[in-house]
Parts: structure tokens; sequence; C-alpha cells
């Protein structure tokens, strides 16, 4: 045929529908399930008003709009009086989406647009033969019972010369018990009818029968649309791949043009004119109106900024292909930079459930928030670990050369609680950007036998995925302490073998990105096999004078302090403290003047009362401003009274450490006193 006529049949009818909310009084005409929520229902409900049955909106509901009480002409099924408002079997609760207003425009346009779409097709096929098409058929016109009734009298009178193809294409879904694929309905003038299915699969390998069900879209469609083609993709593999192939170069075209009536519409709302538009090809995303302004509006102002005579012909700005293109390249540089934010962990293919239960524990570095300088002192600890850590990390090409370089697999924390371990190794994984896997036994125990084993080997397979990472094992004593320990199970021993052979074993790769990195107070406790994978071991002692005057300044830095507070003072009282301690003590500092405050509320109130008067308002209520004073050197000596140490320096567990330190530990004397004939 020489003439091919394609109009959207959906995009006439959808005109016609009614925008505004319901409200009382209006006359409506119930329509049954709109097509979004229902592709095709029965025209005849089994509860309810039928279809066409007409009545008044008598009740309405603001916080929820949707929903309206209509009192109907005539008795329906299973009516009742709307809580008294209407006779009874005449009300019934309906959903906006299923009410039409009654008479007006919205039914004036809705004969309108089917007469003259006929009446246009009917003059076109006497001058030559004319095929009407219609996307997603069952939107248009199955939908809706009028439209369906309408069209269904138009195409009985259809003249000779004129086809009309409705497409309807089919999903995958269970409900319909349905094969996937598509179907394109055929009608032909002069009594000749014809129904192409095209299977589209969402799976191209997977075919259902075709003896299974089909849906009631596709059963009314096909009493309306007789004649049935059945178009599939190829069999052949080859032919298979040249579909897909030719299928997405014809998304790509379409895309294209959409993008370029887009900008064209952008364009012309700007009074701007582009010398060689049509020569952009934007076929990799679809522009929506928002987007197209920007680029419009960044190819303007790089154009403006490079013209010193801006061209204007006919009141229109005229731009070069090469500054649309300009803001195109910003758009997609934009677009690509908040698509790598927004990646997250949850794009990670995990190859079991182990795997996908280990991701939550996942940490990504952005939301650590803990860096080195959030750390006072350890400046000796810091550079080592920026040494060992994130150097090889963020430059893996330095370590590319040799064996001897080859980036540290574990490191081991030490030294006595509250030195600041723990934020050591977050503040790794935040300065690297790397993946924080925090592992704990609560996080990889099982009660079932063997599931254990294949948590720990997940921990390791799912860091190499995420890499760079950094496994974080706290308390590592508990979990990988000596073997030889009496009462220990036996599944507890065999998790920590598979721990160290997926560690450092024959599994391991050199070039994985993957730390383990650990953290422990009683080092003398672990397994002579883990400290072999601890290549280096940091001592994190407790810190000097000097060391506690970094770490207070960090600890106050945004808190108002008064002109008295001599922070080498409260270091020299502090003897002895770790970090968590100074904490500790700047805290319990802090409440003094707020207890001052609340003091001084209670003693006005009391004397308030006594004197007959009304209280004053509390501070920061009715007007009242807060005002809470400086800390001062006397709200620390209070403290300090109230806070010590949480650690001996004098303690078993003290000498233990710094002998271990001599021995294992960076920088050790490894001197070994003489042991005595008898131990």
């Amino acid at each position: 045929m020489n003439g091919i006529g394609k109009i959207d049949v959906a995009s006439l009818f959808g005109a016609s529908s009614v925008k505004r909310s319901l409200k009382v009084g209006d006359r409506v005409k119930f329509t049954g399930p709109s097509v979004a929520n229902a592709p095709f229902q029965s025209y005849i409900c089994s509860r309810g008003p039928s279809v066409g049955a007409r009545g008044k909106v008598v009740l309405t509901f603001e916080e929820n709009p949707s929903k309206v009480g209509v009192r109907f002409d005539k008795p329906i099924a299973d009516g009742n009086n709307l809580g008294g408002i209407c006779e009874d079997d005449h009300g019934f609760f309906c959903n906006a989406g299923e009410l039409k207003l009654e008479g007006g425009y919205s039914e004036d346009l809705e004969k309108l647009v089917t007469d003259v779409l006929f009446e246009v097709v009917t003059d076109e096929s006497k001058k030559q033969p004319t095929i009407l098409f219609i996307k997603d058929v069952e939107k248009s016109v199955v939908g809706n019972f009028e439209y369906h009734t309408a069209f269904k009298t138009k195409l009985e009178k259809l003249e000779s010369g004129i086809v009309v193809i409705g497409s309807h294409t089919m999903s995958d879904s269970r409900k319909e018990k349905s094969h996937p694929g598509g179907l394109v309905f055929t009608k032909f003038g002069s009594n000749q009818t014809t129904l192409l299915d095209l299977a589209f699969p969402d799976n191209f390998g997977r075919l259902h029968e075709r003896n299974k069900e089909l849906p009631k879209a596709s059963k009314v469609l096909g009493k309306l649309f007789p004649n049935k083609v059945s178009i599939q993709p190829p069999q052949d593999e080859s032919l298979l791949v040249e579909w897909k192939r030719q299928l997405e170069r014809d998304v790509e075209t379409l895309k294209s043009k959409a993008n370029m009536m887009q900008l064209r519409s952008v364009l012309a709302r700007n009074n701007v004119e582009v010398n060689g538009l049509s020569s952009i090809f934007i076929k990799d995303q679809a522009l929506t109106n928002e987007t197209a302004e920007r680029i419009v509006g960044w190819g303007i102002s790089d154009y403006l900024m490079k013209s010193k005579c801006p061209v204007i012909r006919n009141n229109k700005l005229i731009l070069s292909s090469e500054s649309i293109i300009h803001g195109l390249n910003i758009f997609q540089s934009v677009q690509n930079e908040s698509r790598s934010l927004k990646k997250t962990l949850k794009d990670i293919v995990t190859d079991n459930e182990f795997e996908k239960r280990l991701l939550s524990e996942v940490i990504p570095p952005s939301d650590i928030g803990v860096t080195f300088d959030d750390i006072g002192a350890l400046e000796n600890v810091k550079e080592t670990l920026k040494e060992l850590v994130m150097l090889p990390l963020q430059r893996p090409e330095l370590f590319c050369k040799g064996q001897l370089t080859k980036p540290c697999k574990g490191i081991l924390l030490f030294g006595p609680p509250g030195t600041g371990k723990t934020m050591l190794a977050k503040a790794v994984a935040t300065e690297a950007g790397a993946n924080f896997i925090n592992i704990s036994m609560s996080s990889i125990a099982s009660k079932w036998f063997g599931e254990g084993e294949k948590y720990v080997k997940a921990v390791f397979t799912l860091a190499s995925k995420i890499s760079p990472s950094v496994v974080f094992v706290d308390e590592v004593d508990s979990m990988l302490g000596r073997r030889e320990k009496p009462g220990e199970h036996e599944a507890m021993r065999k998790m920590k073998n598979e721990f160290m052979s997926n560690w450092d074993g024959l599994r391991t790769k050199d070039r994985e990105r993957v730390l383990v990195l650990a953290a422990t107070n009683r080092p003398f406790d672990l397994d002579e096999a883990v400290i072999r994978r601890l290549p280096r071991r940091l001592m994190v002692n407790l810190p000097d004078a000097p060391n506690r005057v970094k770490i207070l300044k960090v600890i106050l830095a945004k808190e108002e302090v008064a002109p008295d507070l001599d922070f080498d003072d409260i270091a020299a009282m502090t003897d002895g403290y770790s970090g968590s301690d100074l904490k500790n003590l700047c805290v319990m500092a802090a409440y003094r003047p707020i207890r001052e405050i609340l003091d001084k509320e209670k003693k006005e109130r009391e004397l308030a009362i006594a004197e007959g008067r009304t209280p004053p308002p509390l501070v920061g209520s009715a007007g009242n401003p807060v005002n809470i004073r400086p800390l001062n050197m006397e709200d620390m000596r209070r403290a300090h009274e109230q806070v010590c140490a949480s650690v001996s320096s004098d303690s078993a567990n003290m000498t233990e450490l710094i002998q271990w330190n001599e021995l294992y530990g960076e920088g050790g004397s490894r001197k070994k006193a003489a042991l005595s004939y008898f131990m």
C-alpha cells in the first residue's frame, strides 16, 4: 500500500479524561476499573454498580479524594444507604478513577474524536489504501466499555481499502497465566480480519507453550479482530542475534528522534536556532524537558562566553552545533559523576547466601566519617599506617615491580583499652577510600555444622569483589586465639583454619587489594599462625603528656573554653589516662555549667513559690535565651576527682603488653630474658 496513516488513538482518547477532583453534586457515570489497574475486566461487575450506571456524588473525603460516595438512580447489587444519606441499595463507595462526569464537554469530545478519526481514515482510503495503526490497543479501546462499543461499531462498517492494525504487547505474568510475548490485531475492510501475534519474550530463550490460556484482554481483542497471525523471534541463533541488534538500533533511532524533538521544542521556546542541529545524534539516553533546558542553557552560556558579537537573526539567537555539544558533554559528565556517587553496595553480585548476608556488614568509606584528624597524637602509628595501608590501596602501580614491595596483607594494632585502635582502623578505611568489613563472631558463627567455614570463606570472596577493602577484626584474640586452648569446640577450630587458609593460603592472589586489620588488648593470646600472618604489629600505647595535650585539643576543638583553660596542666594531672579516659573527663566537665543552670532555676522557682510569685520561665523557653558559660579549669579539676584512669600502668596486663611488644612488636628490642632451669 502506498499510503500509511499512523494515529496514536490512546492519546486521543486520553485527552477527554476528566482531570479535576469530583465534588458533591456532580452527575457521574460508572465506567468500571481503569486500564492502569486492570487491563481488561468483565463489563458486568459481580457486585456494585454495572458499567454505565448513572448517579450523583453525595459524599467526598478531604483526606482521600480518590474515594467518593455516589447515590445511583437505580438500585444496585450490594448497595447501601451511605450512612443514612440516601435510600437503601442506591448508595455505593467508588474510586474516582471508575467514574466519569456525565454529559458536557467530556462525552462530546470522546464522540468527536471517534467520529473524526474514522472520517479521516475513510477520506484517505478514497485516495489510496490506508493503514490505521493503534499501538497498545487494549489501553485505548478495550479498557473502556463505551470506547469498545463505539469502536466495534465503526469496525463493522469499515470500508474496503482500509487496514486497522492493533498491537498488544504481553508480559510474562503468572497472574494472567499467559506466555510472554505480544499480540497484533488486524482488521481489514470488507470483513477481512486478521490477528497478528508478536512474541516478544522477556527472556528470548524461554517461550511458553502455545496451549496456555490467554488473558481476558486477548480474548476480547480476539473477538474484535477475529483473525490472527503469529510472529515470533527467529529460532536460529545467528538470526536471533542479528534480530536483537536490529531492535537495539531501532531503539537508538527512536531515542535520537525523540531527543531531537525535545531540543527543538526548548530552542523554539527560548527563541534560539542552532546551525547543524540535525548532525547531533543522542542515543544513549532519553532527554526530558528539564535536561534539554539544562543542555541548551549550558550551550548558550558557552556561546556567549566565546563570541564577542553574537549572531541574531529574526530576533533569534543563532548558535553553533559545537555549543550544544559542549552543553551535552557537561550534562553527561555531571550525570556520570552522580551515577558514581549513587553506586551502592547493592549493585554487587553475590554468589551465594553467605556473601549476601555479609554484605550488610560492609560499610562504605563515605559512611564511616572518621579521619586521621579526628585522632589526636599517635603520629608515628598514623604515618606507618599511611605507608602500609593507604599507599598500596591508592597507588597500586608503585607496588607492581618485584616481590619485596608487595602490599602488606595483615596489620595488628595492640595495646591497652581506649587508646584508639578501632578509630585508627576506621580512619584507615576512610582515608584510603576502601570498603570497611567489620567481622565479629556473631556475623560468621552459625548453629549449623559447616556453615561457619562457609561464612569465613564468603568474607574473603566478598572482600575481593568490593576491593579495595579492609577486613577489620576487633578483639581478634576471641576469634583467632590459640588452637590448643582446652575446652574449645571442634567447629571453632575449623573456622580458624578456614580463616587462615583463605587469608594467606593457596587460594589467595597477590593482586587482590584486601587488607586484614586486627585489633586486640591481649596479643599474647593469639595463635602463632595468626601472628605470622600479621607481619606488621603496631603497639598503640597510653599517651604521654605531649600526646595528651594533642588529644585534649582535638576533643575540645568544637567546644567553648575559657581563657584560663591550660591544656598542659590538664595533661599533667591525667598521667596514665587513655584517649577514651580523656574524653570521659571532658564530658564530665561539660556537664558542670548545665548543672549550675539547673540548680539556679530550682532555687529561683522555690523562692518564687515561697513568695507567692509566678515562677520564672525555664532557660530556652518563652524567649529566655540559653547562656551556657565556657569550660574552665575548675570544671576540669572537679571532673578529675570523679573520672579516673581505666588502665593502670603497673598492672600485669600492661607488663605483658610491653614484654610482647619487645618480642614481636614494631621496634622491639628482641631481647629475651634468660629463662630459669625450672619453668
